[in-house]
């Protein structure tokens, strides 16, 4: 039987002693990993609570479809399903939209048939083209207007679509945060004298009113434009 010398049992307790080091290493080195990662969970975990919900509400489809009345109906009418489309954001923006076009409907209506009952402004609408020289059909009326001017009124159009939505954030409540669709923000674009300080009840009669007349209005410019583009487009409908 050997005998083991004093020299090899200081070796072995050495080697013994620097892998104990070494593995207590390791497993704190672990421990400390885990604990890194739990808290990291925890953190997140956290900050998922902290997150709050949006502080607008926008206005609900509800109370968009409830006005105006559909009583020329009898139930409301939306034979393509759009309202049921989207958020109540998207049937908000469909709902300004609406109201834009049927301003727009209401102002080419009125000018159609005034040019074409021979109305026109004094002076020019160009150099060397007078209004009294526009012809009195609508859309010969709009050829005649030079290039520029045409561009002029899509960059005028353009200016007002941009400071609207501008002024919607910066000066009230946007129509998709809670807000009024169709209330126009630009200043003295509409209702220079304030003829709409009226009542909140008034006001939502009017803006009833305005939504009939501008959904009657886009009927009425697509059958002038119909009949204007096609003979025999639209019945009894005379010349225009």
């Amino acid at each position: 039987m050997r005998t083991i010398t004093p020299l090899a049992l200081a070796f072995l307790c050495g080697t013994a002693s620097a892998f104990t080091q070494h593995g207590s290493f390791g497993r704190s080195k672990t421990s400390a990993t885990f604990m890194s990662d739990e808290a990291a969970v925890a953190d997140v975990e956290v900050a998922v609570e902290e997150v709050e919900e949006p502080a607008y509400t926008c206005i609900s489809k509800e109370e968009i479809l409830a006005s105006p009345n559909t009583i020329e109906f009898g139930r409301f009418f939306d034979p393509l399903k759009l309202a049921e489309n989207g958020s109540d954001e998207t049937l908000a923006w469909y709902r300004h939209a609406e109201i834009k076009h049927g301003r727009v409907a209401m102002a080419a209506f009125v000018g159609w048939w005034t040019v074409g009952a021979g109305y026109r402004f004094p002076g020019e609408i160009a150099h060397g083209i007078t209004f009294a020289s526009i012809p009195s059909h609508g859309l010969d009326a709009w050829d005649a207007i030079p290039g520029w001017g045409k561009t002029q009124m899509l960059l005028f159009a353009g200016l007002i679509e941009f400071h609207d939505e501008l002024f919607h954030s910066r000066r009230g409540t946007h129509y998709l945060r809670g807000g009024i669709p169709g209330k126009n923000m630009v200043p003295g674009l509409w209702d220079p004298v304030g003829y709409t300080n009226k009542s909140p009840e008034a006001l939502a009669r009017g803006r009833d009113v305005e939504i009939k007349n501008g959904r009657l209005a886009m009927i009425g410019i697509a059958g002038l434009y119909a009949a204007a583009s096609i003979q025999g487009a639209v019945p009894l409908q005379p010349p225009c």
